[in-house]
């Protein structure tokens, strides 16, 4: 009997780091799932005037990437941030295979304690009993 939790998976695209330059999540495979979300998590953030912008791209060969049109995250400007955005359409036209996340930042000297992880669902159809 499968669980609720056998069809989801989180996965980090960009790992939790102390960042100060722009950062470029690694690929996430989302054949085989049906849903999924991104998962901004901001902590510690320093430095004169710091911003990040992240955005969502999609590829088709986890290589080649382009920016998803409405994906993108509300700029960060402080600490202790934490933001989500639902991601449709999984491996259809609109939507391409592989997904990552792409954190610019800017400001002078700017720090941020961040993490972008996401998560995917698999939706269940139950048998039907005779």
């Amino acid at each position: 009997m499968r669980s609720l939790y056998d069809g989801i998976k989180a996965l980090f695209s960009v790992r939790p780091q102390v960042a100060t330059a722009t950062v470029t999540g690694g690929g996430v495979d989302t054949q085989g799932y049906n849903s999924a979300m991104a998962v901004l998590e901001v902590g510690a953030v320093s430095g004169t005037t710091p911003t990040l912008d992240v955005k969502i791209q999609d590829s088709a060969d986890n290589i080649t990437f382009a920016d998803v049109a409405g994906l993108t995250f509300s700029q960060v400007t402080a600490a202790n941030n934490s933001q989500v955005l639902r991601i449709d359409g999984l491996n259809t036209p609109q939507r391409r295979r592989y997904l990552r996340a792409i954190g610019t930042i800017g400001g002078t000297t700017p720090s941020f304690a961040l993490a972008i992880e996401v998560l995917l669902g698999r939706a269940y159809k139950e048998p039907v009993n005779p």
